[in-house]
């Protein structure tokens, strides 16, 4: 009894013998960590890569001077602004005397009150 007993613990019920466990076998579980770990190793990378980048922008921005001068002169802007289709040629003909804009008349609205009649 004791050595069925054993048998049952190390190689499971006899019926589930010929079937996959749920975890898969042992060379599928031992893929499943490696592609886990390697995940984590390569996110500890993406970070430590990050790091870096970081560094040296706040380094470069250390040694960069604040208040740099120009390296061109500032251009007068002129005050005058043109239109550019006038200056190509391309305008539409327009009226010599401004037409005056049209009137809008009022809006008809029924009649409103009480009415008479009475049921």
């Amino acid at each position: 009894m004791a050595n069925r007993f054993f048998e049952r613990i190390m190689h499971g019920p006899a019926d589930a013998v010929g079937q996959t466990p749920l975890g898969g076998t042992r060379s599928q579980a031992l893929q499943r960590l490696q592609i886990g770990i390697s995940g984590i190793i390569v996110m500890i990378m993406l970070v430590a890569l990050a790091d870096v980048i970081r560094d040296r922008a706040d380094q470069a921005d250390a040694e960069s001077v604040p208040e740099a001068a120009a390296t061109t002169a500032p251009m007068p802007s002129a005050s005058v602004q043109s239109d550019p289709l006038a200056e190509a040629g391309v305008v539409p003909d327009l009226p010599a005397e401004p037409t005056a804009a049209p009137t809008q008349e009022s809006a008809i609205l029924p009649e409103q009150g009480l009415s008479s009649e009475t049921e």
